[in-house]
């Protein structure tokens, strides 16, 4: 397959682009330059340019551009450019699919857990409805515009995503291997995650599942409180987390991102993933810290 990729110097895009490669697929990168390589395509989402032609000859696209929500605080022009960035986009692509006289079969579009909201202890399924705040207004107006597109569509409304290169652990495992990291807030928050691995296998999976559409939950078959994963991960390079960070104390520093990002709860499930015959690699808490801690050499 010929697969087009949007946001593909990202965590998430780097690992697929590999893991296709690894399958024998030709993964397509999007870049907003002169492609300067046959595996590079030009596009301005901005103004809504993209190459011509190229849609008609792709099998898939993948929809993973949007500036990052770890950049804080959100500033009033900063959270223009989340919602920009996401929708700018995804309204390309879908236009460019949707004018093409031949169609890919599939758009694969990212969203995230935080179209959920703030949930608490509540298991939370595909079916769970919207809940409120930025990152649950930005994620359903992502989805929205993505559902456009002419063809089969599915919504990856994706979670923590844990790597060697550290990701949405970027700022904490520092501290853990320093012995100054701890638990954030009450700790008891449920914190959903997966995998770089997993989360690029599972777009691979719903890619050639030619029954899978709708929203799809990534994320690992086991939740964990932010408690357990600091600790985990604590235990995993031999430090103590001992030092708790207030919820007061991160609301003053970064503002609402404390609450949408690091203090919100989010008990999730894969079972809609898992009933499509997806097997994880790393299901658990102890196999995805196992996974982030060690040596990529071996």
């Amino acid at each position: 397959m010929r697969v087009l990729i949007s946001g593909a110097s990202g965590l998430i895009a780097t690992e697929l682009k590999a893991q296709l490669r690894a399958l024998g697929h030709e993964p397509l990168s999007l870049v907003r330059r002169t492609a300067k390589s046959s595996d590079e395509v030009e596009w301005n989402p901005a103004s809504g340019f993209l190459t011509p032609g190229v849609i008609e000859t792709v099998d898939a696209v993948v929809n993973l551009g949007g500036a990052t929500t770890g950049k804080i605080p959100w500033t009033k022009k900063y959270k223009q450019e989340l919602i920009a960035s996401r929708l700018d986009s995804t309204k390309t692509l879908v236009d460019a699919i949707n004018a093409a006289s031949t169609k890919p079969k599939v758009l694969l579009s990212g969203s995230a857990s935080g179209f959920y909201g703030e949930r608490g202890d509540e298991l939370v399924d595909e079916s769970t409805p919207k809940g409120e705040g930025f990152l649950s207004d930005l994620a359903a107006q992502w989805e929205q515009e993505a559902s456009k597109a002419q063809t089969r569509v599915v919504l990856l409304r994706t979670t923590m995503v844990m790597s060697r290169k550290l990701g949405a652990l970027g700022k904490l495992l520092p501290l853990i291997r320093l012995g100054i990291g701890g638990a954030l807030g009450s700790g008891k928050q449920w914190w959903a995650f997966i995998s770089v691995v997993d989360e690029a296998r599972a777009i691979i999976h719903l890619m050639n599942d030619k029954n899978a559409s709708g929203a799809y939950n990534i994320t690992a078959p086991e939740a964990a409180t932010c408690k357990q994963m600091v600790d985990a991960l604590a235990k995993a390079v031999r430090r103590p987390a001992l030092l708790r960070v207030p919820a007061f104390a991160m609301r003053l520093l970064i503002g609402e991102a404390a609450d949408e990002l690091l203090l919100c709860s989010q008990k999730m499930t894969a079972t809609r993933l898992q009933s499509t015959g997806f097997k994880f690699e790393h299901p658990s808490l102890s196999a995805a810290v196992a996974y982030v801690v060690s040596d990529p050499q071996k």
